[in-house]
């Protein structure tokens, strides 16, 4: 078995048991749960020192994915998705199968499509989103390497994913906002 299979395998069998990863995203290193679970959701945000009301966002691996979560999906998500040349998050309306506590108060969720081979399997396996959120204490700069990362993430997640420390991270996502009535607001680009 390959590095990713391996560690697709034992970040599965920590994630299906409630527990909490640290792993590479297609942008920064990311510290995830099953998106389905309050719990694990909640230990995220106390690892991170962060406020429920701070949502964090979940990584899908494909248009089945994201038809399961949102009702209404605008025709502009997709022209978005498929013109981006860099990671995108979309903040849609209206999600539903996922934890309550991962959603914002205005009843919206931000979503990021990835291909990464290690997320993308990771979620074929857990056939569900994964959260994502940046590996620092809230209020903290974003690691832009494993290295970087403050040692008390790393010791308050239940597995650390064991490829790619040595990655640069490129920048966090470009993040966009969509409403059902197709406003289009830039939130990072």
């Amino acid at each position: 078995m390959d590095a990713i299979n391996t560690e697709v395998h034992n970040a599965y069998e920590v994630i299906k048991n409630g527990g909490i990863i640290l792993y590479p995203t297609d942008t920064v290193w990311g510290i995830g749960c099953d998106a389905t679970n309050p719990e694990a959701v909640k230990k995220i945000y106390a690892l991170k020192k962060r406020e429920e009301t701070k949502s964090m966002i979940a990584l899908l691996n494909g248009d089945r994915m994201l038809y399961n979560i949102f009702r209404e999906i605008p025709e502009t998500a997709f022209q978005i998705m498929d013109l981006s040349e860099k990671p995108t998050t979309l903040i849609l309306d209206q999600p539903k199968n996922v934890a309550a506590n991962l959603i914002a108060p205005d009843n919206t969720l931000g979503v990021r499509l990835v291909k990464e081979p290690f997320c993308y399997k990771l979620m074929e396996r857990m056939k569900k989103p994964l959260v994502s959120t940046s590996a620092n204490i809230s209020g903290q700069p974003t690691p832009k390497t494993f290295a970087e990362i403050d040692p008390e993430i790393i010791s308050g997640v239940d597995y650390v994913v064991n490829i790619q420390r040595d990655k640069v991270c490129k920048k966090p996502s470009t993040i966009i906002k969509l409403t059902l009535d197709s406003k289009v607001t830039i939130i990072r680009k």
